[in-house]
């Protein structure tokens, strides 16, 4: 016993010593790599035979420690990305493949029908005079037919009626510059036969570009305005598409939040609609609803940006430039040609640019565009609440009121202040009285509907078909 102690101790000490070595090149072994024996290392200093299997601690940090130095967590941000996408399956089943399918077929017959209409025009079978008209046919019944469901169907819900009226309208935009544009090409190609009276038009080569890959491509893309040829991106980075989408699903989960704790516990406290209330009560609301409104919009313009660079990435869409620098805008006008670029880039495209070739004059030209856009604001929020009190529109021309005669005062920090005031007490404020008073309108029809045993079985439903999104 007294000649085994010290070999037990050697034994141990010589297990620690290789146990301590190899912990320090275990960092850069595989999971079940051993460490070769080195032939010239004396027998007393040779490792155990089972080493490799006796010494399995060293001093380490957890992962998620504040110690730990490792930062790959990838792997958690795919997972979460996939159980969001996999808890929200469910509506966008309910809410898109059942309620929006049908839409969306219909939606494709007006574009199919603009494709048709404009190879028609390009083989000469229509006349640029009644190609314009059979344009002008379609885009009617497009913008109409939503605009009418939503007026004589009340069963449709809120969140319908505004994701049909917006996507009828987007689609309109889309289509109109599709026409216009071609037209443009077209007026190039007859100028070009013109100065070469040895080429007609007829014998030119057919335009390629009029194919149905062009023209979805154009309406996916994130832009109003169409061209042949948009400028593109290499390829597709699918760690910019994870992290849009990633973008998208928690900023909704917050705007939900936003609603439900702030904004619907101030409605809840109202007892009458706003166009009822004195005017102090319309002062208290008006303020209590300042802050949460404008978190809101902040939010949905987040939303706006993750979702158009989604669709960008997606399509390799080149242009980018989606907004400017609205933040550091000394002036309403500046404010508004930079917040939506899109849009600006349509109307002065389309609209601007068209009046001026009509001698109107440049300024009377953006005054008849800023009309056309307040009233679009208008239709656009008013219609799908079925109130239109034209409080929007109102408020929009104050604000370009405000920007004509007090431009010239306040300029710099004190114009950017002033911009900061209009968007905190603009049009925001009246958008969400406009919510607030269909929230008021719903309630009393729920409990009209819940208090009468008569008809509550067969208003009920109906009513909370209905209910704000």
């Amino acid at each position: 016993m007294t000649r085994g102690a010290p070999q037990t101790t050697a034994m141990r000490k010589r297990f620690s010593s290789v146990c301590s070595s190899s912990s320090a090149e275990e960092d850069g072994a595989g999971l079940y790599d051993s460490l070769p024996l080195s032939a010239t290392d004396p027998p007393s200093e040779q490792e155990h035979p089972c080493a490799a299997l006796l010494c399995c601690h060293r001093v380490q940090d957890s992962l998620l420690s504040s110690n730990s130095s490792f930062t790959g967590y990838r792997g958690i941000l795919n997972w979460i990305i996939i159980l969001l996408v996999l808890t929200h399956a469910h509506l966008f089943l309910e809410n898109f493949i059942q309620k929006y399918l049908y839409f969306f077929l219909a939606a494709n017959m007006f574009a199919i029908t603009a494709l048709l209409v404009e190879r028609s025009q390009e083989k000469g079978m229509l006349s640029p005079t009644n190609g314009h008209r059979l344009h002008l046919t379609n885009l009617g019944v497009l913008l109409l037919f939503p605009a009418a469901v939503i007026v004589h169907e009340h069963t449709l819900s809120t969140g319908g009626a505004f994701f049909s009226i917006w996507f009828s309208t987007a689609l309109g935009m889309k289509l109109y510059s599709y026409q216009e544009t071609n037209r443009w090409y077209r007026q190039a190609h007859l100028t070009d036969a013109e100065r070469d009276k040895n080429v007609s038009v007829a014998q030119k080569a057919p335009n390629e570009q009029l194919t149905f890959q062009d023209l979805y491509y154009f309406l996916f893309a994130p832009t109003l305005c169409y061209q042949r040829d948009f400028p593109c991106t290499p390829k597709v980075c699918i760690n910019k598409l994870l992290h849009s989408l990633l973008e998208m699903v928690i900023v909704i989960q917050i705007m939900v939040g936003i609603v439900q704790q702030w904004i619907e516990p101030i409605f809840q406290r109202s007892q009458n609609s706003f166009s009822d209330m004195d005017i102090t009560m319309r002062v208290e609301l008006l303020v209590g609803l300042v802050a949460p409104t404008h978190f809101l919009w902040l939010l949905l313009f987040f939303l706006s940006h993750s979702y158009l660079n989604f669709w960008a990435e997606l399509m390799r869409f080149g242009d980018r430039h989606f907004y400017g620098d609205w933040w550091n805008a000394t002036t309403l006008v500046t404010f508004w040609k930079n917040w939506n670029i899109p849009f600006q880039k349509w109307c002065h495209r389309h609209v601007y640019t068209r009046l001026v070739e009509k001698n109107v004059p440049p300024s009377r030209a953006e005054l008849l565009v800023f009309l056309m856009s307040a009233a679009l604001f208008e239709y656009m929020i008013a219609l799908p609440l079925h109130s239109c009190r034209l409080w929007i529109f109102l408020v929009m021309l104050f604000e370009l009121v405000v920007a004509v005669f007090l431009a010239n005062y306040f300029q710099g920090n004190y114009g950017n202040s002033l911009v900061c005031l209009c968007l905190l007490l603009g049009p925001l404020l009246a958008v969400i009285t406009y919510f607030h008073d269909h929230y008021i309108s719903f309630r009393h029809h729920s409990h009209q509907s819940s208090s009468s045993p008569l008809t509550s079985d067969h208003r009920l439903p109906s009513a909370v078909f209905v209910q704000p999104q």
